[in-house]
């Protein structure tokens, strides 16, 4: 690195000082208040012991990329060998984070330098210079390029320097990966030239965005576009180049101005060319999370006013509007009051984690309970769950964001609970996802099933954090409070603000006001975590402590999750009967009865309107039966958010064609011209649904069924789902969505049939509105026929 002034030093120095100091008093404000010690406690002998199994399971997942995988982007832990883009069979866009550089070790080289393993790191740092390129025709996405190659790029080089210095190795270094980082930057630059300053989500490596897949290029998310500025302005400060900081700063000025300014809230999905808002949901999970975590990280990085204070407008507006108690549901930005979804995805796990660097602990307490009920529920934290906990998509791909929490929670209290949930997600890694090459992502949490799929976050954060939560700071090289993770977990230290003058004052602008900046130590009696969370342990069985309420609950407000809510009908006299629990409730007073009764009667009447919804949105697909081909049966199907929606008389019919292959993730089909004006099916797996309509469509299929890979699931017993898409609007043809269960019945019925099985894709609806007035034709033309001719 380069030398600097004694002023930008001390400069730097008072930044990581406010910082440690800000934690400190975190941790004050919170164990003063308790001096009773945690139960539980974990021994050292026993956190010395996980944290070796820690570091043995990262190196059953390294040592299988290495010799399996080794220089493919990621290792396929159940095919024991490597995914390269363009060989192995596509997945759509979740391939859009390869790039065939060696993505996996990319990720993983700053791993090796907090596990002591100098040697490996020193071997793996020299396969990179030498095997790692860049210049290939491949369009990559511009926010997983950036925070997995470039952001691990930098963290290997600074810990290089690092052991160059305080461990007397690695002499023969010479800045190698920071050019290559450099590299990697300027073939990322194209994707900012747009109106707003706002990136392309994607970007050809060679090409840039000549690349005619890219023309018509629109739509990116707001953590996209908001996830590039630590890593891009620490590239600019060590490589003294300042157009990847200029950039970045450009894009998150934009993306502020876009915010509403009402409601102070960030929409997910937005077009770079006009900054339009095309997704108005906000909250804090997929699409938008990161955004927020970078706002409040490039305060404490570059020391730039403006962004605390950007992050606490932000900050207040999700706590006002998007908090649920310890759940986090979206809204529309627009209308925040409005809950934009009934689920949860667990991408939102990071938040806990979030909350306790900006000082906000009783929050972060509350929310990781939630989510440590949840996963003790269900094994592991699935991939997004409703409002009452259920499952709503069942994946697990060994995501970091609940183990990144519970280290921050643990470091900032030392309760050693947060151990101990560790030591559960540990174990629960080591029984349920490892294999015998490395650990394999879960397909469903309901069945255990795993895919073929060993994402690189795996090594580079998930065991990364496993380790940190039970290490102390003498088991380790560096300090860590002396550097910011990024959101990939890679390390950069606060010293890069020595690098540069970039810092920002909020007197310069008239933009904030002074209580922008404030924060303050949380304000509750007790606060010791154990407290905080005690009302929460029995939260998803609803047995949480009352809080009055100021005004009469309604049934359209009424949330089954809600413990105040529970404890409202049950003194109103209503009976809740749940598994276990027989009670019955009795009315406190004459009031408050009459107030149940007209509870049930708004509770009546809602239920009649949401079924009538309900049904609206679910499709069918219907046959005629072997024994009366003018009766016909419909089973039950979920639609899709990107293609056109059936309603009333609307319907498309077809011969069933299954297709070959059936996962339908190749570019074509073995039966392509088969299935022309056919309703083709296909299974769920290895792409996106909506890459499987546009296959289907490319064939000219009349329709597409995508039916469930997990044997045993029902729309009888869980939850239907509409399939989301990437935000094109490019799919015409209907596209519906079938349990394992009910497509069963359907194949059943088809190798039974000698010909061909027609079906008829439809609104569920309509199709009981036919068959309604079928019947009543029916019986109208019966009761003629039995009627006694008239007495002469």
């Amino acid at each position: 690195m380069s030398a600097t002034s004694s002023e930008s030093f001390v400069r730097g120095q008072r930044l990581m000082l406010i910082f440690l100091v800000a934690l400190c008093i975190v941790v004050a404000c919170v164990l003063s208040t308790e001096t009773t010690m945690p139960t539980q406690n974990m021994s050292n002998k026993e956190r010395a012991e996980l944290r070796e199994e820690a570091r043995a399971m990262f190196y059953h997942a390294y040592n299988a990329y290495m010799q399996n995988a080794y220089p493919a982007d990621e290792l396929m832990p159940l095919s024991c060998k490597g995914r390269y883009r363009g060989v192995t069979p596509s997945r759509g866009d979740m391939d859009d984070i390869l790039g065939n550089f060696s993505m996996t070790l990319v990720d993983t080289l700053d791993t090796l330098v907090l596990l002591g393993d100098f040697a490996e790191f020193e071997h793996a740092v020299k396969l990179v210079i030498r095997d790692v390129q860049f210049d290939s025709d491949i369009i990559v996405s511009v926010f997983e390029t950036n925070i997995r190659m470039v952001g691990g790029l930098l963290s290997a080089h600074i810990l290089a320097e690092y052991l160059q210095k305080h461990a007397d190795t690695m002499h023969w270094y010479k800045g190698e990966l920071l050019e290559m980082s450099r590299e990697l930057g300027y073939r990322l630059l194209p994707a900012f030239n747009t109106s707003t300053g706002i990136p392309h989500a994607r970007v050809n490596l060679r090409l840039g965005m000549k690349d005619p897949m890219l023309k018509k290029s629109r739509e990116t998310c707001t953590a996209c576009a908001g996830t590039i500025l630590l890593e891009f302005a620490a590239l600019s400060r060590l490589t003294g180049d300042p157009i990847f900081e200029v950039r970045a700063h450009a894009a998150m000025d934009a993306l502020w101005k876009l915010r509403h300014r009402g409601s102070d809230l960030m929409g997910t999905v937005l077009n770079v060319h006009s900054g339009d808002w095309v997704r108005r949901d906000s909250g804090v999970g997929a699409g938008i999370d990161s955004y927020y975590e970078y706002l409040f990280k490039s305060y404490v990085l570059l020391g730039d006013d403006k962004y605390l204070a950007r992050f606490n407008r932000h900050y207040n507006a999700v706590m006002k509007y998007v908090s649920e108690g310890p759940m986090l549901l979206d809204v529309l930005m627009h209308r925040p009051h409005a809950k934009s979804k009934n689920f949860m995805d667990s991408l939102l796990a990071f938040w806990p984690g979030l909350q306790v660097l900006s000082g906000d602990l009783k929050p972060a307490v509350q929310t990781h309970e939630m989510l440590y009920q949840v996963m003790q529920m269900h094994t592991f934290i699935p991939e997004a769950f409703t409002v009452d906990f259920q499952i709503h998509w069942g994946q697990h791909p060994l995501r970091p964001e609940f183990i990144e929490s519970t280290y921050f929670l643990y470091r900032a209290t030392g309760d050693h609970h947060y151990l101990q949930v560790g030591k559960k997600a540990l174990k629960t890694l080591q029984q349920y996802a490892k294999v015998s090459c490395g650990y394999a992502a879960v397909n469903d949490v309901r069945t255990g099933k795993h895919e073929d799929r060993m994402d690189s976050f795996v090594l580079s954060e998930t065991i990364k954090y496993l380790y940190l939560l039970f290490s102390d700071p003498q088991d380790l090289i560096i300090n860590v409070d002396e550097f910011v993770f990024t959101t990939e977990a890679h390390l950069l230290p606060l010293s890069i603000a020595q690098l540069g003058n970039a810092t920002f004052s909020f007197r310069q602008t008239d933009e904030h006001n002074v209580l922008d900046f404030m924060r303050t130590c949380p304000s509750s009696n007790k606060l010791f975590p154990e407290k905080v969370r005690k009302p929460l342990r029995n939260f998803i069985t609803g047995s949480c402590p009352r809080t009055t309420a100021g005004k009469r609950l309604s049934a359209l407000d009424f949330q089954a999750s809600n413990a105040d809510h529970l404890r409202a009908v049950y003194d109103m006299g209503i009976t809740m009967v749940s598994v276990g629990d027989r009670s019955q409730g009795k009315a406190k007073s004459h009031e408050e009865g009459e107030m149940g009764l007209q509870f049930m009667q708004e509770m009546l009447e809602l239920t009649k309107m949401q079924s009538i919804n309900q049904l609206a949105q679910l499709q069918a697909v219907a046959y005629a039966t072997d024994e009366k081909p003018q009766d016909w049966i419909a089973l039950m199907a979920g639609p899709s958010h990107f293609s056109p929606e059936l309603t009333g008389d609307q319907f498309v019919q077809g011969d069933l064609i299954l297709a070959k292959p059936l996962r339908a993730c190749d570019e074509t089909l073995e039966n392509a011209e088969e299935a022309k004006g056919k309703v083709l099916v296909a299974e769920r797996g290895d792409c996106t649904f909506v890459s499987k309509a546009r296959l289907a469509q490319k064939v000219g299929a009349a329709a597409l069924i995508v039916c469930d890979n997990v044997p045993g699931s029902s729309g009888e017993t869980q939850p239907m789902f509409a399939m989301s898409g990437d935000g094109k609007d490019d799919v015409l043809i209907p596209v519906v969505f079938m349990y394992s269960m009910e497509f069963g019945k359907l194949s059943a019925v088809m190798q039974r049939r000698k010909q061909p099985l027609r079906v008829r894709v439809m609104q569920m609806v309509e199709f009981k509105r036919w068959q309604l007035a079928k019947e009543q034709r029916q019986n109208q033309t019966a009761s003629v026929a039995q009627k006694p001719d008239k007495e002469l």
